[in-house]
């Protein structure tokens, strides 16, 4: 069964599906996670994403499903390491990087509904600044 998560961020609605196949570990993490209340601010190196900092704090994940490309819509989870620990959304092109260089993450969670609004979110993010985001489990 597919798990579906609902996502609000800033006046946007959207569904996303948890990557359970290809990310069994990084979602289950995840929905121990939900429900879950952040901000969501423009990224600084990456290009074209927003990010959730979570601070220093070190996740034990493996690499799954890892990317240094995610593709708009798609969610990758940096475990922390090299750099802090984050969740990165895309919105158009972005090559993951931090201030000690290109890093991977694990692709995670797609956005299946509501995708044609994730430009629109990017653009808010960059000129208005942080936005609150939720998650919440669907059903």
């Amino acid at each position: 069964m597919t798990m579906l998560v609902d996502i609000m961020a800033g006046p946007f609605a959207f569904v996303a599906r948890l990557e359970e196949a290809l990310a069994p570990k990084t979602c289950a993490l995840f929905r121990t996670m939900l429900p879950w209340d952040q901000q969501l601010i423009h990224v600084r190196w990456s290009g074209e994403g927003m990010w959730i900092p979570m601070g220093d704090a070190h996740v034990d994940l493996p690499w799954e499903n890892h990317t240094c490309y995610p593709t708009p819509g798609q969610f990758i989870f940096y475990p922390g390491g090299v750099s802090e620990t984050e969740v990165l959304l895309a919105y158009g092109n972005v090559c993951f990087s931090s201030k000690f260089g290109q890093l991977p993450g694990n692709q995670f969670l797609t956005i299946v509904e509501g995708a044609e609004q994730l430009a629109e979110l990017g653009r808010k993010v960059l000129w208005e600044g942080a936005q609150p985001i939720r998650f919440r489990l669907r059903g």
